[in-house]
């Protein structure tokens, strides 16, 4: 049996978006974590929070996840950075996890209450059941990424790498 998924709840301002994400954000997450926040974007909200004071661990996936929207968000179209992901409420365990596989960097941290002036509603993401195919994908892709961001991440990835994209392979031959 999978472990379960983290809860996304979304708040919405006029210039920004807060994901509040509570329990375990693990690969079973990651694939409806990627869509909301791709999707966010997409609508125009140039500030991101995540809310993380019930986050209790994020495994490599979902880290790899956020630090490929950390690095995007850095590095806008035309060169401004106008994208911005603000990690509020990180617990010290999440932000060691963050620091040792070294992209902390692409983060503004802040401690404090949520922004005043809306609710947080649950948000159900269109892939809501990720196939064993996205979820594969998903996770080489995060970790391709921590591997590109920080050369030190290539001894800690490069046989969980292989052993995906192997998997990943053997999966679109059974189609």
């Amino acid at each position: 049996m999978s472990p379960p998924c983290a809860n996304l709840t979304v708040l919405v301002g006029e210039r920004f978006a807060c994901v509040k994400i509570a329990g375990r954000a693990n690969f079973n997450a990651s694939v409806n974590f990627k869509t909301l926040l791709g999707e966010l974007q997409q609508q125009g909200y140039p500030y991101i929070v995540l809310e993380l004071s019930e986050c209790a661990l994020m495994d490599s996936t979902f880290l790899g996840v956020l630090a490929g929207f950390g690095l995007k968000a850095n590095a806008p179209p035309g060169g401004c950075t106008a994208h911005a992901i603000e990690l509020r409420n990180a617990n010290e365990r999440l932000t060691e996890l963050l620091e040792n596989l070294g992209v902390l960097h692409l983060f503004r941290t802040t401690e404090g209450a949520l922004p005043a002036g809306g609710t947080l509603a649950p948000d159900v993401p269109a892939t809501c059941i990720p196939s064993h195919e996205e979820l594969t994908r998903a996770s080489l892709e995060a970790h391709q990424t921590l591997m590109e961001l920080n050369p030190e991440n290539v001894a800690r990835f490069k046989d969980v790498v292989k052993f995906l994209a192997e998997d990943l392979k053997k999966l679109r031959g059974a189609r």
